[in-house]
């Protein structure tokens, strides 16, 4: 099963290196006004770009434009990026890079802004790593940054500098947006996307708005499967007590909640599967030191496992798609011990089974959004983990199938 799954990762990620590069309808507008339509790559940019790659046939070279030389550019039903010179407060939100002034510190710079909502009134973001700075432009006016700033008080305290609901509330009234409203609005893309497409509502105002298409950022999948485990124990000065228990087939059930990434066109996930699984088995071994000359060992090791992981998707087509996991497996066992007893029964003693944290990668596939089935391997997972004179090594491989639910 290792070998398996080392294969096909290595043939996923050769499959994603040699992959044509996806890209999709849209056009740009370059300095002379000129609306070029064209094929732009869409990487689903985190960050504002300052740069995109595109092209004029599907079989041409790709080639590049950089935001000296384009006014704005747009992937259809995707995202709009409009280049625009305005001040800009790069204040850090980072408690440890915290001012300990109240005002922003303006610079001017040149930017591809991301348009949010474009209307009588537009909203516009940047991004650049952990800064998120929104941008507004209402009627005629020229496109000015929503302020809001954190920032340190002379006693060490965490202040907040919210002049934002100041400026919307100076600029953009509307009879449906009260002044309670405004006040308890956040500096953030949800609330702020609402807001303004509230006000263009208000304002009988056509208006578009990329941003607020619904997106499936959750899902919720049944998880059933078959396993095998292994499981050998070993006493560091009693060879009698050592013992393989060899491979045992056993059925699992998990449920797992995904939550996608929404930047790199969905290619990233987070996910938490509660899973249980079980483990018994018997084996029965030679020792002189006691009566009746065999020792009967006997595992029942049960547990709940919380693996978290980190999902990336490779998509082969519109339906299709493959993805590896990697996962950090915290375990609880419950009820569970290695019990010794004498060939008459008589219990000579018990282990707890304590066990340790462990590893996972794998490899699946999915269906329509709704079908997958995944090869899954674990590393070693110590179970007599509080035992000073024992040492334990089980492992496991996995067949997993999943149906999303919602």
């Amino acid at each position: 099963m290792k070998k398996l799954l080392l294969f096909l990762l290595l043939t996923v990620l050769c499959m994603e290196a040699h992959s044509q590069i996806s890209f999709e309808r849209g056009h740009f507008i370059d300095n002379s006004d000129q609306k070029v339509e064209c094929l732009i790559k869409n990487i689903d940019w985190k960050d504002n770009p300052t740069e995109f790659e595109y092209k004029l046939s599907e079989n041409t070279e790709p080639r590049k434009a950089s935001i000296e030389s384009v006014k704005e550019f747009e992937i259809y039903s995707a995202s709009r990026y409009v280049r625009h010179r305005v001040n800009i407060d790069r204040s850090s939100e980072m408690l440890s890079q915290l001012t300990s002034f109240r005002k922003p510190v303006f610079q001017e710079e040149v930017l591809f802004l991301k348009i949010l909502v474009e209307g009588d009134a537009s909203l516009f973001l940047y991004a650049d790593g952990n800064l998120q700075k929104y941008f507004y432009k209402h009627d005629s006016s020229t496109v000015e940054q929503l302020i809001f700033k954190k920032y340190k008080t002379p006693d060490n305290q965490i202040n907040e500098n919210n002049r934002f609901r100041q400026q919307l509330w100076n600029d953009l009234k509307c009879p449906t947006l009260s002044l309670h409203k405004v006040e308890n609005l956040g500096y953030n893309k949800k609330e702020l996307t609402n807001f303004f497409i509230k006000h263009n509502q208000c304002k009988n105002s056509d208006f578009t708005s990329p941003e607020n298409q619904d997106r499936d950022l959750f899902n919720l999948t049944a998880r059933p499967g078959i396993y095998s485990s292994s499981l050998s124990i070993q006493n560091y000065y009693l060879d009698s007590r050592s013992t393989v228990f060899g491979s045992k087939p056993g059925l699992r059930f998990g449920l797992e909640l995904e939550f996608i990434l929404p930047y790199n066109k969905n290619k990233w996930a987070l996910l938490v599967e509660p899973t249980f699984q079980s483990f018994k088995a018997e084996a029965t071994d030679e020792a002189n030191d006691i009566k009746g000359g065999k020792i009967n060992k006997s595992i029942n090791y049960q547990s709940l496992e919380l693996p978290l992981s980190l999902r990336h998707y490779f998509f082969l087509n519109e339906k299709s798609k493959v993805f590896i996991n990697a996962s950090y497996i915290f375990d609880f066992p419950f009820h569970s011990s290695i019990e010794f007893t004498r060939s008459d029964e008589s219990v000579l003693y018990s282990l707890d089974i304590v066990t340790n944290n462990n590893f996972s990668m794998g490899v699946g596939y999915e269906y329509n959004n709704r079908y997958s089935i995944e090869l899954r391997y674990h590393t070693s997972r110590e179970v007599l983990f509080e035992y000073v004179y024992w040492g334990s090594n089980y492992q496991t491989s996995s067949i997993i199938l999943g149906y999303t639910l919602f």
